[in-house]
């Protein structure tokens, strides 16, 4: 019952990993036979994944996950602008001349020289990947701007108009949030940036393949996503780069990922990325959502509070405090029973790290204290479900005792 943490890899994603473990093992840039059968695989991989987020295939750009591709995003932007304002001691006038004028293929938008650009906005519930790298930056001399949440942790649309300035390198906001699962309207965050003509990325972890994602729609310039959340393997994700916008690599040598990111691509997990994709769009999201519904309704009654949006939410997820319980002893109460759960990110080895997220929608240190996440698996049944309440119920009980 810890799905938003990580998943088991399906069978037929397993099926389709297995002949680049053993046969069809090339290395894709070699220049034969079982290289040429591996440059295909991964070809194909990101033309499917492409087309399923209405992007370019050449967009694509596969990485090691999501945690990498969010460190691209800020450390690729940001050594853009600092390659440009060591160059050769040029003065500013010359700086802003065509050479280093970065002009964005985005119809109205002209995105100004990034040595202007010295502005970051996050929102405050952003997952660690893209926080830790943001803060790194701060401590360096960007202005790091992290937007407010309301209770439900939707982000203050107000706050993020005012903050966007001619001085912004780029915006992030998460599309579902890692711990209590609200899901941000991120449409309306992308036609604001569009507006302003600032950079968009948003880190997609927990939403990828399961909800709708259409970045032209969207005006998305920037996504990033891992396959190890929705059935595929660990260790191989992605980074949507919207066409024109100039980004550095994060890792260099070979030139694998036309240029942009050094290494032997994993081919097979790549391929299982694809698989899993396919996969995802098979699941009875509706069936879930129904029995997410009842074991919230079964949490509250057993004095349970629910934490997050109950409408904007995605729909395996239920965050819930229970008063007078501690929702790490609880989380070892359950999994004494074989039953796994969480007290929130898996990315975050101490409960008070990952606190700033309830924190940020107005949890008491006891209600953070006491809360635990529960995220449905694609094959729960309400068998499943009724054993956990009941562990459950029980566990709160002896606790409180």
């Amino acid at each position: 019952m810890d799905d938003a943490a990580t998943t088991s890899v399906n069978s037929r994603v397993l099926k389709a990993m297995m002949p680049f473990f053993t046969e069809e093992y090339g290395n894709p840039s070699s220049q034969h036979e079982i290289g040429e059968l591996a440059r295909r695989a991964i070809d194909n991989a990101r033309q499917a994944l492409a087309k399923e987020i209405n992007a370019k295939p050449w967009e694509i750009y596969f990485t090691s996950g999501a945690t990498e591709s969010n460190n691209w995003v800020f450390q690729g932007l940001t050594r853009v602008k600092d390659n440009i304002t060591q160059d050769f001691n040029l003065s500013p006038l010359l700086l802003k001349s065509r050479e280093y004028s970065k002009r964005q293929n985005r119809g109205d938008i002209n995105v100004s020289c990034y040595k202007y650009k010295n502005k970051i906005i996050i929102s405050e519930v952003e997952h660690a990947s893209v926080l830790e790298p943001c803060s790194f930056l701060e401590k360096n001399g960007y202005n790091l701007i992290k937007i407010q949440v309301d209770k439900n942790g939707f982000v203050n649309l107000t706050q993020l108009e005012n903050e966007i300035d001619k001085n912004v390198l780029v915006v992030s906001v998460m599309h579902v949030n890692n711990v209590i699962g609200t899901i941000q309207d991120i449409e309306a965050i992308g036609m604001l940036c569009k507006k302003k003509g600032v950079l968009f990325h948003t880190d997609a972890s927990q939403s990828f393949g399961k909800l709708l994602i259409d970045v032209r729609a969207m005006n998305v310039d920037l996504l990033s996503a891992g396959a190890h959340k929705l059935g595929g393997p660990k260790g191989v994700g992605l980074l949507y780069i919207r066409d024109g916008i100039d980004i550095e690599p994060l890792i260099y040598g070979g030139g694998q990922e036309r240029g942009m990111r050094g290494g032997t691509e994993n081919v097979a997990g790549v391929v299982g990325f694809a698989m899993a994709f396919d996969e995802m769009k098979k699941v009875n999201q509706n069936k879930i959502r129904v029995l997410r519904e009842y074991i919230i309704q079964e949490i509250e009654k057993i004095g349970g509070v629910i934490n997050g949006s109950r409408s904007a939410r995605l729909y395996n997820n239920v965050h819930a405090s229970f008063k007078g319980v501690d929702g790490g002893t609880l989380v070892e109460f359950l999994s004494q029973k074989g039953i796994y759960v969480s007290t929130g990110s898996a990315c975050d080895s101490r409960k008070e790290k990952e606190d700033y997220v309830l924190r940020a929608i107005g949890l008491s240190k006891e209600a953070m204290n006491s809360s635990i996440r529960i995220t449905l698996p694609s094959g729960v049944t309400k068998e499943e479900c009724n054993a956990v309440l009941r562990a459950l119920e029980k566990g709160i009980r002896v606790l409180r005792r």
